[in-house]
């Protein structure tokens, strides 16, 4: 039986052998995702039942490998026959091929469609609107789907976000104790991304050309027209697929069935209504579905992860050697500890491990400093603004996937920009007084 420290730093050290291994593209995320915690597992002596562990991980994962594939697939469908075609074109135009325009925009987008709290449906939504516009202007692939997690990342705080609730319920707090004082950090959050797009958009445009010389008309699509794409547009079902997108969002934010149902449905329908014959429905669901297999193939790896992460107990056994780590000369300073651990924390441990297991330990030794448990719960929640970029987090995979980049590279082009984030609601909340140094 491995004592708590050895499995502890078993999990720190395959935790940076993964990342290394994915940011130095010495494998591919899937491929390290299943063989680096099997090895390390196998090396600890956790053969015995390491199977189960691999399939619990699995199970958990299934509802949103199942939702995101044909998420996808409908997504695919409604590309194909021609949905958000006046959308791109009216941006288009609106943004006159200005990289400025184009990620201001971007980040708007993201931040109206990240008010329903899912990450997924942000992702999708804003990818499917946006890449187009990036691609034809020849923007850094990069850029969108930084902008779309960052911003996710800030909005993500909303109650219903995820994290905020985890933190409610770890610590049994009220609303107004925990969110309300995060409202202005989020409008500064907001506020910097924004900037940052900005930023990242004024070096594109410098790069690229002035406003004019990349402006993109209409002669310019003419000539990119396929025959073969053409043929699979559907305009006279546009009102159709409109009426069935806004309903398939209205249903997710109401969660009137499990999110992976009702794209399930949302699909079959699309489907029926906008390619009738059987070979049509085939070549579609065929088309669309390479997207969507090398993503879902990515959940499920992420599944075999965490669960090699829960049933070692790798994840509990850094909790406390975390916790164990801090002197009790230290205890007055709890809230910023908290803060600090937050971000690695949340990073290399899902939210359930951080704020279910670490939070309430950290907490219960601050209160005999007299923290409050509201001051903690604010804390824990500043390292969420780095938390999208875990390797943990099964919603970034889609992501990296509808804008075919790597999970690496989106890492070390998005990781500092989010951590400022985290920066800038811990000096805010130091300022105001929330979190005590």
């Amino acid at each position: 039986m491995l004592s708590t420290s050895t499995v502890a730093l078993g999990g720190f050290v395959m935790i940076m052998v993964f990342m290394y291994l994915i940011m130095s593209k010495r494998l591919s995320a899937m491929v390290a995702l299943i063989l680096v915690p099997l090895v390390f597992a196998l090396i600890m002596g956790y053969n015995k039942g390491l199977g189960k562990m691999m399939m619990d991980g699995v199970r958990k994962v299934a509802p949103t490998g199942i939702m995101i594939c044909f998420a996808i697939l409908f997504f695919g469908i409604m590309i194909d026959a021609g949905l958000f075609d006046p959308l791109i074109t009216k941006i288009l135009k609106f943004v006159k091929g200005d990289p400025v325009k184009i990620t201001v925009g971007t980040a708007l987008l993201a931040a109206i469609v990240s008010l329903d709290g899912d990450g997924s449906t942000t992702y999708l939504v804003t990818t499917t609107a946006m890449i187009a516009v990036h691609r034809r202007v020849g923007m850094n692939p990069m850029i969108l789907p930084a902008i779309t997690l960052m911003m996710n990342s800030v909005m993500n705080i909303l109650p219903w976000g995820g994290p905020t609730g985890r933190v409610l319920s770890a610590l049994q707090l009220e609303v107004g104790e925990v969110f309300t004082p995060f409202i202005p950090a989020m409008v500064l959050g907001t506020i910097w991304v924004m900037f940052l797009a900005r930023r990242w958009g004024a070096a594109e445009r410098k790069r690229l050309g002035t406003v004019t010389d990349i402006v993109v008309d209409d002669t310019t699509f003419a000539a990119e027209v396929d025959p073969e794409v053409e043929k699979l547009k559907r305009p006279k079902l546009f009102t159709f697929n409109l009426l069935l997108t806004v309903a398939l969002l209205v249903a997710l934010v109401v969660e009137v069935f499990p999110l992976a149902i009702l794209f399930m449905i949302g699909t079959a329908i699309a489907l029926m209504v906008n390619y009738k014959s059987l070979k049509e429905q085939g070549e579609r669901v065929t088309a669309n579905g390479a997207n969507a297999m090398s993503v879902v193939g990515l959940i499920f790896a992420a599944g075999i992860f965490m669960g090699i992460m829960d049933g070692t107990k790798m994840g509990d056994a850094m909790a406390k050697t975390i916790i164990a780590a801090i002197p009790p000369s230290m205890g007055p300073h709890f809230g910023s500890i908290c803060a600090f651990l937050s971000l690695p924390g949340t990073f290399f441990m899902t939210n359930d491990a951080f704020y279910f297991g670490v939070l309430p330990v950290l907490t219960k030794a601050a209160a005999a400093y007299g923290i409050s448990a509201a001051e903690m719960g604010r804390a824990a929640l500043v390292g969420q603004g780095a938390h999208l970029l875990s390797p943990l987090v099964a919603s970034t995979y889609l992501l990296v996937g509808l804008n075919k980049v790597e999970f690496g590279d989106l890492q070390k082009f998005a990781l500092l920009p989010a951590i400022s984030i985290s920066t800038i609601w811990f000096i805010y909340f130091v300022l105001v007084g929330q979190i005590h140094l």
